[in-house]
């Protein structure tokens, strides 16, 4: 993911954080990958995955949430913060939501699409309804799913894949070559072979 999407992501989920959160005490600095991180609860929230930038990326077994360092403490030897496991949970379980709405908002036949590293990628083509998307640009089409499309801090639609890595999956289309899906294939398939059954009973 790119360093404008993870700000992004960051900046949302901190804007989130509840006034008992932000008020934790004594700022860690350094909590070392593989670290468990426990809650007010005295349970666990989940492990360090990363920590750069002044973000403790932690996995919670559902999510992981990039926690602000300077949110974390350490208390009686262990890495704590000031929320439990489902609170965190819950937070990250909305700002997914929220994301997937602007993308599904966005994602529309005609919509411009920029890679992940900003680089204009062509058009939606088509969305079917097993979530196969096709997008299309002057050397061909590249086939893509639902879920690797996201609205980047600009506000575009984005593929999740640099520009480099789309171009090499672009494949080109012969001229007058109908474009679908499979999905879209198999039911326009469905369709005649309906028909052709409907003519051959009357």
């Amino acid at each position: 993911m790119m360093p404008t999407m993870k700000f992004a992501k960051i900046a949302v989920f901190a804007a989130a954080l509840p006034a008992a959160m932000m008020a934790a005490p004594i700022a860690a600095n350094a909590q070392d990958v593989g670290t468990t991180v426990m809650g007010n609860d005295d349970a666990p929230i989940g492990t360090v995955t990363a920590n750069e930038g002044g973000i403790v990326t932690v996995d919670t077994g559902k999510h992981s949430a990039p926690l602000p360092a300077n949110l974390l403490a350490e208390r009686e030897g262990n890495w704590t913060v000031n929320a439990t496991q489902a609170q965190i949970n819950g937070m990250m379980d909305a700002q997914v939501a929220a994301a997937n709405q602007a993308r599904d908002a966005a994602l529309v036949e005609g919509a411009a699409v920029v890679s992940a590293d900003g680089m204009p990628a062509g058009t939606v083509f088509t969305v079917d309804t097993a979530d196969t998307v096709i997008v299309q640009n002057e050397a061909g089409i590249i086939t893509l799913t639902r879920d690797t499309f996201a609205v980047n801090a600009e506000g575009a639609l984005m593929a999740l894949y640099s520009a480099e890595q789309l171009a090499a999956n672009t494949v080109e289309v012969p001229e007058g070559a109908e474009i679908l899906t499979p999905a879209q294939l198999a039911a326009k398939e469905a369709a005649a072979a309906a028909e052709a059954a409907a003519d051959a009973g009357a």
